[in-house]
């Protein structure tokens, strides 16, 4: 049984940084595809990043790109979004999520198991 428990989500200022962390836990993730996204109330799930735990591939969104990097530690079976030069509308709930395999894009619908989300406000 697969387990994804997010982790580093809080409140910053505009221009700051956090870093979210993804502890993977239930089986070895070495072929598997990992992914970020994030959703406010009241509007759909939004793919942020992906990445190949196999091949270190990565993926972003355009809205983010340049400023957030996803990162895999295969040691500790954990995966990262760093996210530097936040913006207001970058708020929202952060969901780690996997698939045993990468598609071609970033949708929900690719990827069936899912961690509980941690919050992430800028003002």
């Amino acid at each position: 049984h697969v387990q994804l428990v997010e982790s580093g989500g809080g409140s910053v200022q505009g221009g700051g940084s956090l870093r979210l962390s993804c502890a993977v836990s239930g089986y070895t993730y070495s072929s598997k595809c990992m992914a970020w996204f994030r959703q406010v109330p009241g509007k759909e799930r939004e793919g942020v990043a992906r990445i190949s735990s196999a091949s270190g591939t990565t993926y972003y969104a355009d809205s983010v790109k340049g400023r957030f990097t996803i990162s895999q530690d295969n040691a500790k079976n954990t995966v990262y979004l760093q996210m530097n030069s936040l913006k207001p509308e970058d708020t929202a709930m952060y969901y780690c999520a996997a698939n045993p395999w990468c598609p071609p894009g970033l949708a929900p619908r690719d990827f069936p198991i899912w961690g509980q989300g941690t919050q992430v406000t800028v003002s």
